[in-house]
């Protein structure tokens, strides 16, 4: 029997309340249940995918290559299992599968309203199997009909699909935003429609609130806690738990006022103190109680978590037997959550490695492309990321050239990639002009525009003129790497599949100047024609990809090239 937890907000954004999700999932898995994880996001935006990063921080991409919330990235760091193009679902993408199907008639001259129709296309995007869901089926099972039709039989299809075996026993959905957003209201109205539809022994209301800390009166208060409890209840809905976020510890006589003004037991208002690692949360809510508060509810008895995994990785945070600095070179670097996958990709290395990392945030616009001095001295190793546009190009040439002149390690990653290519062009293989035809037009284009590329079913096509969103390539496609290479000696395998997420790539026209150049193709699509690894035989460690390895890299599992690049970075750093 699938569980189903629901995950809301309250006060004010930004409280962690994906990562008190992943840390939840996390311990339910400690305990020997499988879970699944699902995103339920407000904004009328299709998807993240073409938003910039200041507004949304980074877009994580998925395996099956769905742009999409960056709690993705925790839910898969956290739990393991990996997203799907089914697991986050917009506003606007609901209503533009809505309205199409009013337009083509399916709705049989009905009024389409928000109660049922997008109310219930919520519902079924939660309530769909993980195991039988595709991209364009969540959000369309029971749309046709008329308003008010759902009733005893809709519910009887509730629990129907609430039932089907999918090998997951908890299912945990984050409704984004903060309760009293005009826009999350169809998601709070459907999440309290299950509610009923399921029963409280299938659903579990969790919401995550503010216990702010006033530094002059020298005390927490637990007020605006309270009225966003006030709130949830005004839409139908009691929480089961309460996650309250605080920067001071609360006292026993705390929780007792909040669980008695929030109608909640006292062991279900659990404190969310600030922790060193994002990986300590696992540890920390256990401590609180808040798998057991989730259990109680359930009425379930499993034996004690197995926390073994999560403590030896914090050990290794808080006690790392060295410390490197990487430089990252990049055009956000004002919001850090743009390069979120990226710097807990580093952090992993360093797990791998047993040593901490210390990342040097570099606006790419902010130093001189002039002048290797304007780089920070120190530095055990050079990273250039994923990005889109020139500004900011000619100064990550300029680390790129430096890092290859001075022996630092570098990674370029997609963008960043790129960047090195376009620099051995102009600087060792006589392209003085080399440049990207995303820049605009040159006579050199190293890396030009990607009309085309072999997809998982088949060739696929793309116009320059066409839209912007879900046009790149995007998800994981296969690369075929070079036996005897650097690369393949860090994988341990001479096939890979990794995520991708561009619209640009090496011309292979180039190619052969570039090999001459010193520039080792390493990696290539199965076909041949793409691209995919770039290395230097006349370096201790330079290695660009076209693709983000990020996004695949788990604290007990880090990708083999971030764990490699630290290595790396330590040997440098014992060598100057």
């Amino acid at each position: 029997m699938v569980r189903y937890i629901f995950i809301t907000g309250g006060v004010v954004s930004s409280l962690g309340k994906g990562l008190a999700a992943a840390a939840l999932a996390s311990l339910l898995q400690a305990r020997g249940y499988r879970v699944h994880m699902r995103k339920l996001d407000p904004y009328l935006n299709v998807d993240p995918g073409t938003m910039s990063p200041y507004e949304h921080g980074e877009v994580f991409v998925t395996e099956d290559g769905a742009e999409t919330d960056l709690d993705l990235g925790h839910y898969e760091r956290f739990t393991g299992v990996n997203a799907r193009q089914s697991d986050n679902i917009t506003t606007g993408r609901i209503y533009s599968q809505i309205l199409q199907r009013e337009r083509a008639g399916d709705y049989l001259g009905g009024t389409v309203q928000v109660i049922p129709h997008v109310t219930d296309a919520i519902k079924d995007f939660i309530l769909a199997t993980p195991d039988s869901i595709d991209e364009g089926t969540a959000g369309e099972v029971g749309l046709i009909g008329e308003a008010g039709e759902r009733g005893e039989a809709q519910k009887a299809q509730a629990n129907s699909q609430a039932n089907s075996p999918t090998g997951v026993d908890f299912v945990l959905a984050e409704i984004g935003g903060v309760i009293g957003d005009i826009e999350s209201l169809p998601f709070v109205e459907a999440i309290r429609q299950l509610g009923n539809e399921l029963g409280a022994a299938r659903c579990l209301f969790l919401h995550l609130t503010l216990v702010p800390y006033i530094a002059a009166a020298g005390e927490l208060k637990t007020k605006p806690t309270q009225h966003s409890v006030k709130e949830l209840q005004g839409h139908g809905i009691r929480p089961d738990v309460l996650i309250c976020r605080s920067q001071a510890p609360m006292r026993s006589a705390e929780k007792a006022k909040i669980a008695r003004f929030c109608n909640v037991p006292e062991s279900a208002v659990i404190q969310g103190l600030d922790v060193d690692t994002i990986y300590a949360a696992p540890l920390a809510y256990h401590e609180e109680g808040l798998d057991s508060a989730v259990l109680t509810h359930f009425r379930l008895e499993p034996p004690p978590p197995d926390l073994s995994r999560w403590q030896g990785i914090v050990e290794a945070i808080r006690h790392p037997d060295g410390r490197v600095r990487i430089g990252l070179v990049g055009k956000y670097t004002d919001l850090k959550d743009a390069y979120k996958s990226l710097s807990e990709a580093l952090v992993h290395g360093g797990i791998a490695n047993r040593v901490g990392v210390e990342i040097v945030w570099l606006e790419a616009s902010r130093f001189s492309a002039d002048s290797a001095d304007s780089l920070p001295a120190g530095l055990d190793g050079i990273l250039v990321p994923g990005g889109f546009g020139e500004r900011g190009a000619a100064n990550k040439i300029a680390a790129v050239q430096f890092a290859r002149e001075q022996q630092i390690p570098f990674f370029g990653i997609c963008y960043g990639m790129q960047m090195a290519v376009i620099e051995t062009a102009r600087h060792l293989a006589g392209l003085p002009n080399a440049s990207s035809a995303e820049f605009g037009d040159t006579d050199a284009a190293v890396i030009s525009y990607m009309n085309s590329w072999e997809g998982t079913e088949g060739a696929v096509y793309r116009k320059a003129d066409g839209d912007l969103g879900g046009t790149m390539r995007l998800g994981a496609y296969p690369c075929q790497l070079r036996p005897g290479s650097r690369i393949a000696s860090i994988y341990g395998t001479e096939f890979i599949k990794e995520r991708h997420r561009h619209r640009y790539e090496v011309n292979p026209y180039f190619r052969d100047q570039l090999e001459d150049a010193g520039m080792h193709f390493s990696g290539l699509s199965p076909d041949g024609r793409l691209p995919e690894i770039i290395e230097r035989h006349d370096h201790p460690w330079f290695v660009g990809v076209q693709f983000h390895p990020e996004l695949k890299s788990r604290p007990f599992a880090p990708h083999p090239l971030f764990a490699s690049f630290i290595a790396a970075a330590i040997e440098y750093s014992r060598l100057v």
